[in-house]
């Protein structure tokens, strides 16, 4: 009577999981879809490159307010060199598109340090404009993207 019970409950559920489409072997039989076409509003389909100077005005202003108000700190990036794309889409079509970039940035303490950065589209605030997630080599005090910020690129 137990093996009986347990075979029905087994052919139920496997009749029943056939006709969904989820599970390891259906994700991997579906065509690739980019995500831009899962937004519904329209996306142009262009991303700021990696010198993008909205983006470096937006990580030089995020770091200087960040380090003075959580660590009273005085520094500043003053400038931006070596700019250069270090991956785009290296996640696959299927995620929101991701472009990672590395810079050196010059700070008013005149030192240069590493800069790890990446534009994700339709990363803003309630998916609207792009997202900017930074590291600076040696100033991620709390180790958010450690170890030495290789959690910021691809």
């Amino acid at each position: 009577m137990q093996l009986t019970r347990r075979a029905i409950v087994a052919a139920t559920l496997l009749s029943f999981g056939a006709g969904l489409s989820f599970g390891a072997g259906a994700a991997a039989a579906r065509p690739m879809k980019p995500a831009e076409e899962f937004f519904t509003l329209p996306y142009d389909g262009v991303m700021p490159g990696c010198d993008d100077w909205f983006t470096l005005q937006e990580i030089a202003g995020r770091l200087g307010e960040s380090e003075a108000f959580f660590f009273s700190s005085p520094l500043r990036i003053t400038e931006f060199s070596a700019i250069r794309q270090t991956g785009f889409r290296t996640n696959g079509a299927d995620f929101i598109p991701r472009r990672y970039c590395t810079a050196r940035a010059r700070f008013n303490d005149e030192r240069e340090r590493v800069l790890k950065y990446n534009i994700i589209e339709r990363g803003g605030l309630a998916g609207f404009g792009r997202g900017v997630e930074w590291c600076v080599v040696g100033l991620d005090h709390y180790h958010a993207y450690a170890p030495d910020c290789e959690a910021a690129g691809p």
